[in-house]
C-alpha cells in the first residue's frame, strides 16, 4: 500500500494568509470611522493689538560756524520749536539712551564736526543715532 504524503507546510514557514485578512479587515474599519472622527478645536485666547507709539527723534542741528541747535517736534512730524543748545547740555538732553537721535549738518559744515558730534553722542550712550538728509527735488 502506497503511503499519501500530505502537502502540508513545514512547521517553520509562517502562514501570512490569516494576517493579510486581519489588516485588511482593520483598513476597512479605519477608511470608514475616519471621515466621522472630529477634529479637536483648540480655542487660542486673543490679545488685541496695541498701537505703537513711534518715538519721535531728537534733532540736533549743526550750523555752519559749529554752533548746534535742537529742534523739537510733535507727534505728527510738525516743527515746533528749534532753540540752540550748548554742547554741555548733550547728556541732559538724551534722557533716554533707546530714544532716537537725527543729526542734521548744514551744507557747509565739515564732515569731522559732525563725526564729532556722533562720538560725543555714542560717548553719552545714546544708541539709536542717524544723519537726517534732504531729498533731492
Amino acid at each position: 500500500m502506497a503511503r499519501l504524503h500530505s502537502r502540508r507546510a513545514p512547521m517553520h514557514e509562517i502562514n501570512v494568509v490569516p494576517y493579510a485578512d486581519v489588516m485588511i479587515v482593520l483598513l476597512v474599519i479605519f477608511m470608514v470611522t475616519a471621515p466621522l472622527a472630529v477634529p479637536g478645536v483648540i480655542e487660542l485666547p486673543s490679545v488685541e493689538r496695541a498701537p505703537t507709539a513711534k518715538p519721535v527723534p531728537i534733532e540736533i542741528l549743526i550750523a555752519e560756524g559749529g554752533a548746534l541747535a535742537l529742534r523739537e517736534r510733535d507727534a505728527a512730524g510738525r516743527v515746533v520749536a528749534e532753540r540752540p543748545i550748548a554742547r554741555e547740555d548733550l547728556p541732559r538732553l538724551v534722557k533716554d539712551p533707546k530714544t532716537p537721535v537725527l543729526v542734521a549738518g548744514d551744507r557747509n559744515v565739515k564732515y569731522e564736526a559732525v563725526i564729532a558730534l556722533l562720538d560725543e553722542l555714542r560717548a553719552h550712550g545714546v544708541e539709536r543715532v542717524g544723519l537726517q538728509v534732504k531729498p533731492r527735488r
